[in-house]
Parts: structure tokens; C-alpha cells; sequence
């Protein structure tokens, strides 16, 4: 599989990111297309990754290593915070605060995601919908920024289209929130961009399309020092 970037310098030539909790890669393939030399990092294995990849506990990762990258992503697992879990009513981690630490221990520039039940946790977050990238899904997520990084939206488009709730068959010209246990992993391929990627690794996905465009902006604002690994 070959995955188009916007940049067509070599990988050397390129800044290092780490994609820290980084599952199957919806976040790590967007940096990738938008330049970015990719290594991600998880405390599982994870064969579907489609780039770098160390297994290892992220946060002593990002203490031990990422200043050594040019830009840090970080995605802290979401159940703690998840609507699906509190349903089921299993309890999960809450890896907010401990990440932010270490992230700001890097001197880096960094950003940090999660979802919506996790927003009042994060510092100003930014908020990325799939309609502001021509998606056929909502998948709201929120974005803290650090390290000297700033991010902005697009114009978020009125949701006009309605979306199924959590869990139910998809009709005809509806948009699906693909969490949990949901069906027609076919049609979230596609619509997230993410052929790569089985159930697990889609419910807990990022649309490569917003890292693309985070990673963009992040490539116009790091400065040449930044841009060498140290």
C-alpha cells in the first residue's frame, strides 16, 4: 500500500513525530501525508500500524525520548471519559494529566486529543468535526495545544445530515458515529479514510484527515531548530 504526502522530501529530510498512544494510526497516517517522519508508540502490539513502531508504555516514552522528536501527538486513552464505557459501567485510567506533564517535560511542541466527554479536562481545546473535512461522519474530537504550538479550525458546517445513534444499522444517506460494537466496518473504511484498519482499531481511530491538517499547521510554525531532532 503506498500512502501519498504532501511533501515529497525523502523520510530523512523530514521532522520526526511521535504519535504517542497510538493504536492502528488514523492520527500517525495524517502527520505522515502531511510530511511528517512518523514513529508511533503503544503499550500493545499493533500489527495494523502502518508505520514506525515501538511497543512501549507511551508516557515513559515521551519522558525518556520525545525530546528527541520535532512534534509530539498524544492520544490518552479515551474510556475513562467515553459514553459508550459509562453505559456499560466499566471503569479505565484517567492518563489526562500524567501525559500533559510529560509532554511539557519535552520542551516540544505537542498536541494532545480526546474526546468530547474529556473537553472540560483539556486547556482550550480545539474542536475537529469530520464535516469540516468533506467526511461523512460528525466524530467530534478536541485538541489541546502546547510547547508554543497553536492550532485552528476550518469553518465547522451546520450538521444538516442526520446520524445514526450509537450501535444502529446506518440508513441510506445517514451518518454513522462508528463506536463501540458497531456494524458495517466496510462503510467506515471509507468514510474515515482508514482501509487499513479492522473494528477495534476504527472506534478508537482519528480520521487521518484532521492530523493532516494539524500536521500542516504545525509543519508552517516549527522553526528550523525545532525541525532537527535533537
Amino acid at each position: 500500500m503506498t500512502h501519498p504526502t504532501d511533501n515529497p522530501r525523502e523520510s530523512a529530510h523530514r521532522p520526526l513525530l511521535l504519535d504517542a498512544f497510538c493504536c492502528q494510526g488514523g492520527a500517525g497516517m495524517g502527520y505522515h501525508r502531511a510530511g511528517f517522519d512518523v514513529t508511533g508508540v503503544d503499550k500493545d502490539p499493533q500489527p495494523r500500524y502502518p508505520l514506525g513502531f515501538h511497543q512501549s508504555d507511551a508516557i515513559d516514552f515521551i519522558r525518556t525520548f520525545g525530546a528527541g522528536f520535532a512534534f509530539i501527538h498524544a492520544s490518552p486513552p479515551c474510556q475513562h471519559d467515553s459514553e459508550c464505557q459509562r453505559i456499560q459501567g466499566r471503569t479505565h485510567p484517567d492518563l489526562i494529566a500524567p501525559t500533559r506533564t510529560a509532554l511539557e517535560s519535552t520542551g516540544r511542541p505537542w498536541v494532545m486529543e480526546n474526546v468530547r466527554g474529556a473537553a472540560r479536562k483539556l486547556h482550550r481545546p480545539v474542536m475537529l468535526c469530520g464535516a469540516m473535512f468533506g467526511l461523512h461522519t460528525y466524530r467530534h474530537r478536541y485538541f489541546e495545544t502546547g510547547g508554543g504550538f497553536t492550532l485552528t479550525a476550518p469553518e465547522h458546517p451546520a450538521h444538516t445530515v442526520p446520524q445514526a445513534k450509537m450501535g444502529r444499522r446506518i440508513p441510506e444517506g445517514w451518518y454513522g458515529q462508528f463506536v463501540g460494537n458497531f456494524s458495517g466496518v466496510d462503510l467506515a473504511r471509507r468514510v474515515m479514510d482508514v482501509p487499513w484498519m479492522n473494528r477495534d482499531g476504527i472506534r478508537e481511530a482519528i480520521p487521518p484527515a484532521y492530523t493532516r491538517h494539524i500536521g500542516r499547521q504545525a509543519l508552517a510554525q516549527l522553526t528550523p531548530a525545532q525541525a532537527v531532532a535533537a
